[in-house]
């Protein structure tokens, strides 16, 4: 477990582009579905209990979250999508954020994909896999909550998983993940540490 992850600090929330830090640097964006389990991934990496705000209330993160891990890196929680008891008026003005941060921040390194093992794959995670791939930006998949399927199921999971990717002609890595269990974070973060320049640290 690399102890840099320790350090991650909030730094600012932003509703638009104009409201993110500087852009420089390197980033990792979160996305996933509402109930995924994208906080508890973000605070089990970076072993917080309340880094990112954790809500029995799905869809609370409602602005671009930054934390800063150093001067130069830092991950990004994106507004988790579907459940949200919000206006559609809202969630569009939503969709547009996350469509101008994702498109036209340059620090962005890669994407983690926060989907709940026992329902991968939903429509939004395939827009958002579309979306990745159609800015070429490379996106690592998180099959969350898989202490909560057998051993077996969770292989089949992840070899379902795979096949629709290459179906679809999508490419991204796959691992599974358990927040709770504290399973698949060495794996995670060596991706992080890939993204950020921090391989060689």
């Amino acid at each position: 477990m690399s102890p840099i992850y320790q350090q991650a600090q909030f730094l600012t929330s932003a509703a638009k582009l104009s409201q993110t830090p500087p852009d420089n640097g390197y980033e990792v964006a979160f996305a996933g579905r509402s109930n995924a389990g994208k906080s508890s991934a973000i605070n089990a990496l970076c072993q917080q209990k309340k880094l990112a705000r954790t809500s029995r209330t799905p869809g609370r993160t409602q602005l671009i979250n930054f934390f800063g891990i150093d001067e130069i890196r830092r991950l990004v929680d994106l507004p988790g999508y579907g459940y949200a008891r919000v206006a559609e008026s809202v969630k569009q003005q939503w969709q547009q954020s996350l469509a101008h941060y994702l498109e036209q921040r340059r620090c962005l390194r890669g994407l983690i994909l926060v989907m709940d093992a026992r329902h991968p794959l939903k429509p939004y995670d395939q827009n958002m896999l579309d979306w990745a791939g159609s800015i070429t930006l490379p996106v690592h998949i998180l099959l969350t909550k898989v202490d909560k399927l057998s051993r077996i199921a969770a292989i089949r999971t992840v070899q379902e998983v795979k096949q629709s990717l290459l179906a679809d002609q999508l490419t991204a890595s796959v691992q599974t993940f358990s927040a709770q269990k504290r399973w698949g974070l060495i794996e995670a973060q060596a991706k992080l540490d890939d993204w950020l320049d921090l391989s060689s640290h």
